[in-house]
């Protein structure tokens, strides 16, 4: 009673002083890190695209949860539990994983609640386990009442004999945990929406724009933890606070249950609240206009001005912009430039830049404007551009969508290099660096981090034809002592990764020939060979079709490879492999992006990769991977299945300097031998589309930035 007095008190100090409330309420954040009161969900949904991550702790519990709007209706959470003692009292904590998927199934109305189904922890190992039906409405300006009827733990607290009994008899019985999730990793259909149900609900006031008070009546009885003496379950009422002094920031203090005091802290992150990116980088220079009476000249003074002179200051104007000269085609009346992009993430902003610096350097006879971006040394697209439309179009409105509707973007041609003069030579390039890895949510150890000191190399002898390699020294690692790995029939390809740890430190950590080409129209490919990664060593081969202006593309990829030596030097183990995939990637029109690969793993085991992502202008991408192969889930073990979340921040975003840097994060449930599939560099897919410029909306309306 004193936390609640406490509470109240502080309650009520502040509301005097704000009679005015928020015009924009945004839904709050519960314990378990999804939209809701304290423990108890709500029917509403975050903003679309929202992505919060909060931290959650009382005594008994400890969560990490991440939240993902996916569609304004859906959003899925995933959350990492540290539960002490929970098998009994003097045990060892229980690190769990678990996923929740919640579908508002219709809007709020004047006179009627939103509704929302869900899902907590519907494949995982079931502790957290429950399904609800919920619905939401807000009273006057700065009032929610919420009210639901949940099952599972959600329907262990005054339970009552569950309502869709009536529909069928089995619905009034939940089986035993243990029976339906076994393995874990697999959603339980056997028990969602079965056995007791029980009511919760509560109310949210808003006293000020910053400051919530909530209080809830939770359905959840604790039943396990109260059992083995962990939980003191003195009363179904939850009291807090909750504040939040702008939109992406939430701190809360709760009294829970009679016995506990719990806080929680929630970050959230829009990618569409700042879908334009950069901020920081250098203004382009005027395109400069030429005389009236010098535009119909059809050739120049090659004595006054040779072509050389041009070819060396252009490489020189765009090195400074990050923009690294491959070749160039010089006619009288026209310029063919191949470049690599190495600065700015819109390619478009790149032809941009360096037409404006065309208009400066080229004589008035050159009138046309070809520009050809590479990516891996591989000319990707031809897009095509008038002097004239550049000098006539740079200060109208509207100007960028004009330039769009003038330029040919075609495929880049095959077999025509010989007219280009080379400007880039063979390319060394060699650095010593520190490095660091987090490995968070393993079901050992919350988090394991080693960091130590890289020496990397990579050496062009051409754009398109690459050796690279690197060897790391570990300086500190946290990670455990005498490696040893579980039995199991499968190949030990993965579970092996304690052991390269430990004995490959100092070895090599990749060491690669790699060549890539454009065997024809609409045709890329690669060929890789060398250490391609820590475990494996062999050769890859890929091939892909991809037009220029299609949103589907496939793939086709072979390799032959070896496992190497734990200690990472140049020897090989007995066991070897042929693994290969055909792929599928489909460019949604509404953001989205569908790959599925299938074909044979490096334990060889036959099946497919499902990965599906959001992608945003500015070049977030959020998203989520699962494969299923021959393996039963017994032989896998624990998760079933290889399945995981994916995240990738463009560094321009984060800093507002130009960059193509990218930071790529992913969540998995395990790293297990089953669906494994080969770390090999630089596969093409993903490389050549992002010197795609054809789509308007995703990149020209950096034109003249």
């Amino acid at each position: 009673m004193t936390v609640l007095r406490g509470l109240l008190a502080l309650m009520a100090s502040v509301v005097g002083s704000t009679a005015v409330m928020a015009q924009d309420w945004r839904p709050e954040y519960s314990m378990y890190g999804s939209v809701g009161i304290i423990e108890m969900p709500s029917a509403l949904s975050a903003q679309d695209a929202d992505l919060s991550s909060q931290i959650s702790a009382f005594e008994d519990q400890t969560r990490v949860s991440i939240t993902f709007q996916i569609l304004p209706r859906l959003s899925g959470t995933f959350r990492y539990s540290i539960i002490p003692e929970y098998t009994g009292v003097d045990t060892a904590s229980t690190y769990d994983r678990s996923f929740d998927l919640q579908y508002r199934l219709r809007d709020e109305s004047e006179w009627l609640p939103a509704v929302a189904v869900g899902l907590r922890d519907f494949m995982g190992t079931g502790l957290l386990t429950s399904e609800y039906v919920v619905g939401t409405k807000t009273i006057g300006t700065n009032l929610r009442a919420t009210a639901g009827i949940g099952w599972g733990r959600m329907g262990s607290y005054n339970g009552f004999t569950n309502p869709l009994g009536a529909i069928a008899n089995e619905m009034e019985t939940r089986p035993s945990r243990s029976s339906i999730y076994g393995r874990g990793g697999v959603p339980a259909y056997d028990l969602y929406f079965r056995g007791d149900a029980a009511l919760f609900g509560g109310v949210e006031w808003q006293i000020n724009p910053s400051l919530t008070f909530a209080a809830e009546y939770s359905s959840d009885a604790y039943e396990r933890e109260v059992a083995n003496g962990t939980f003191d379950h003195k009363s179904p009422l939850n009291f807090g606070l909750k504040y939040h002094p702008n939109e992406n920031y939430e701190l809360g203090i709760y009294a829970l249950y009679g016995s506990e005091i719990g806080v929680t802290a929630t970050s959230v992150l829009n990618p569409n609240r700042r879908p334009a990116v950069g901020g920081y980088d250098t203004a382009p220079m005027p395109v400069v206009v030429r005389p009236e009476d010098l535009r119909a000249a059809r050739t120049w003074d090659r004595s006054v001005l040779p072509d050389e002179t041009i070819q060396t200051a252009l490489v020189e104007a765009l090195g400074q912009d990050g923009i690294v000269v491959q070749g160039i085609e010089l006619t009288d009346t026209s310029i063919r430039i191949r470049y690599e992009n190495t600065q700015y993430r819109s390619e478009a902003q790149v032809v941009g830049r360096i037409a404006r610096v065309l208009t400066y350097a080229l004589p008035p006879s050159v009138e046309t404007f070809i520009f050809e971006p590479t990516r891996l040394g591989v000319p990707t697209s031809t897009t095509t551009i008038k002097r004239s439309d550049l000098e006539s179009l740079e200060n109208q409105i509207g100007s960028a969508e004009a330039i769009y509707a003038r330029a040919d973007v075609t495929e880049a041609m095959v077999g025509d290099d010989a007219a280009l003069v080379p400007t880039q030579t063979s390319n060394f390039k060699w650095g010593i660096m520190p490095y660091g890895e987090l490995t968070l949510f393993d079901s050992r150890n919350p988090a394991t981090v080693e960091v130590g000191i890289e020496a990397a190399m990579r050496y062009e002898i051409s754009p398109n034809i690459v050796v690279a390699g690197s060897i790391r020294k570990s300086v500190y690692d946290n990670r455990i002592d005498n490696p040893s790995i579980s039995a199991s029939t499968i190949e030990p390809v993965r579970r092996y990764a304690p052991y390269y740890a430990d004995q490959g430190d100092g070895g090599i950590d990749y060491l690669t020939f790699a060549w890539y080409g454009r065997p024809a129209l609409e045709l890329y490919s690669r060929v890789t060979f060398g250490y391609l990664e820590p475990m494996f060593g062999g050769i890859s081969t890929e091939l892909l079709w991809r037009p220029v202006d299609s949103d589907l593309a496939f793939g086709v990829e072979m390799n032959y490879t070896a496992q190497r030596d734990f200690d990472q030097g140049f020897g090989f183990q007995d066991y070897n492999v042929v693994t290969g995939h055909l792929s599928a990637y489909w460019a949604m029109q509404n953001d989205f992006h569908l790959q599925v690969d299938a074909g044979r793993y490096l334990a060889g085991d036959w099946g497919a990769t499902v990965s599906v992502d959001r992608e945003f202008q500015n070049g977030w991408r959020i998203g989520a991977y699962a494969t299923f192969t021959d393996v039963p889930f017994e032989d896998f073990g624990e998760g079933s299945f290889d399945k995981g979340i994916r995240l990738t921040i463009p560094m321009d975003w984060a800093t507002g300097m130009p960059s193509t840097q990218l930071v790529d994060t992913r969540l998995s449930s395990l790293t297990r031998d089953g669906g494994a599939r080969l770390d090999v560099d630089g596969r093409l897919y993903d490389a050549i589309r992002s010197g795609d410029i054809s789509d308007f909306g995703d990149s020209w309306g950096r034109f003249w930035r």
